[in-house]
């Protein structure tokens, strides 16, 4: 919470060698005043103290090592003002930002536009990482104007030493970027809107070229910006991993799978890659719709709360987690449009597509579209454009499990006339949507959830300048 000076750059705004506007950058943040700052902790050390100018007023600046506070300094005024005067009362109030919001700083500089180095020194310059909403995070700056080279110095060096404490920020990234991605338009999203930030926060990066599923249930919502503040301010979040297998081999890591018809426009899809993506897309799910058909499975699956209690009672006798449950498992059998297994809530829609799943809750959400007309099931498909319940039919089934094995009971793989979709080396290959990629398998997939297995930059989602001069930062 702090209350932004009017003129001011947005991190974004001005490039820290060459003062670059961005643009659509926010050439003026909100105003956020903070009527009263919390009372010192008593692990809040003072380390300097001076006085800088900050939204056009002259103030005593106090850093502490978690944060940075300011009071206007009143003039001596002719009569005492009148008791309850709000407007001397803001005044005098006490502001405050956390260092712990603050990934950047830099000494501000005036120049000219053939001068690289030196110039005029105006003060110090913080940028910070706000929330804003839905899900959203934004850079903030705040502005200590002072001339004096040495008092800014001092500021900035103590500043810049605090940072280094968050030991959770990374110092280097290997950046992947997928050429072909967001209408060939991910290369240009990267150094428009990404590069500057990690610049800014001094993060050395290695930039190579390799589905936003993952991404935007870490973040809660499609904004560079704020995936790019999360790993910049070091925001760790643990998330459940899922392990596929066949038949006791290990095939891959994932997140979420599809079988049936997620699985069998995925395959259309990748048959004919030649294809522009938008059209690729709909000529898949059309070709699917039109053959569409159930696959004849057995389903077995354990329970949420019998893979608990059976982990609990072996733990008590014998000291151990592992134990046998093989007679805890369910088993269902019948034709099945479509079968989801998720770990994540995939966000992807207006509604969530799995509503009863968390990034790290160490259970998977098993989802059963059992056979139904073509008109029901084009039904159900549009509710994952809106905001109705998409598990909200008959046909629909749910389960709360940590552990699913899905066995086809039919030999004759997935074909549709004209296409067969098994790999080169066996036939009678079923296809898999794992996490957008094409996976297939001839028999059996077991699947099974591994509770925060890895740590990924993002948040929880349950809690969740306009000078005319060029302005440069060192």
């Amino acid at each position: 919470m702090l209350r932004l000076a009017r003129g001011r750059v947005s991190a974004l705004a001005g490039d820290p060698e060459g003062g670059k506007q961005r643009k659509g950058a926010e050439a003026q943040p909100p105003r956020v005043l903070l009527p009263s700052a919390p009372p010192r902790s008593a692990s809040e050390r003072i380390l300097q103290r001076g006085i800088f100018e900050i939204d056009g007023r002259s103030c005593d600046v106090v850093l502490s090592n978690s944060a940075l506070r300011w009071r206007p300094i009143q003039p001596e005024r002719p009569a005492a003002p009148a008791a309850g005067n709000s407007k001397c009362d803001f005044l005098s109030k006490e502001e405050f930002i956390e260092l712990k919001d603050v990934f950047s700083v830099k000494l501000k500089w005036r120049r000219s536009a053939k001068q690289q180095k030196g110039g005029t020194l105006l003060g110090i310059t913080l940028f910070l990482c706000m929330k804003k909403e839905q899900n959203k995070l934004k850079d903030y700056t705040l502005n200590l104007n002072n001339i004096s080279e040495d008092h800014c110095a001092s500021w900035a060096k103590h500043l810049k030493k605090i940072l280094t404490e968050f030991s959770n920020r990374p110092k280097s990234l290997k950046v992947l970027i997928n050429p072909r991605s967001h209408k060939k338009e991910a290369t240009h999203v990267y150094y428009e809107h990404v590069e500057p930030l990690l610049k800014l926060a001094e993060i050395k990066t290695d930039v190579t070229s390799s589905t936003n599923v993952l991404a935007h249930s870490l973040y809660g919502v499609t904004h560079i910006v704020t995936a790019t503040l999360h790993i910049i301010m070091g925001h760790m979040q643990p998330v459940d991993v899922c392990t596929f297998s066949s038949t006791g081999k290990f095939l891959r890591f994932g997140f979420s799978a599809i079988f049936g018809f997620g699985g069998k426009t995925l395959a259309w899809a990748e048959k004919h890659r030649w294809m522009p993506p938008n059209q690729r897309k709909d000529f898949a799910l059309i070709k699917t719709l039109a053959s569409l058909k159930p696959e004849d499975c057995e389903i077995s699956f354990l329970p949420t709360e019998v893979s608990q209690d059976s982990e609990e009672a072996s733990r008590n006798e014998y000291g151990t987690t592992e134990s046998d449950c093989e007679n805890q498992w369910q088993k269902v059998q019948g034709h099945f449009l479509n079968i989801s297994v998720m770990s994540i809530p995939h966000l992807l829609s207006p509604g969530v597509l799995v509503p009863n799943t968390r990034l790290n809750s160490g259970s998977l959400a098993l989802i059963l579209t059992r056979n139904t007309s073509r008109p029901e099931f084009v039904k159900h498909l549009k509710r994952y454009a809106s905001f109705k319940n998409q598990l909200n039919f008959p046909f629909v089934e749910t389960f709360t499990v940590t552990e699913v094995k899905i066995q086809p009971r039919n030999n004759s793989g997935y074909n549709t006339g004209d296409v067969e979709f098994h790999g080169t080396s066996s036939e009678n290959n079923y296809p898999w949507n794992v996490d957008g990629d094409l996976m297939e398998v001839a028999s059996e997939v077991h699947i099974k959830v591994h509770p925060q297995l890895i740590k990924l930059f993002g948040g929880n989602q349950e809690e969740m300048n306009d000078y005319k001069l060029t302005l440069n930062y060192s």
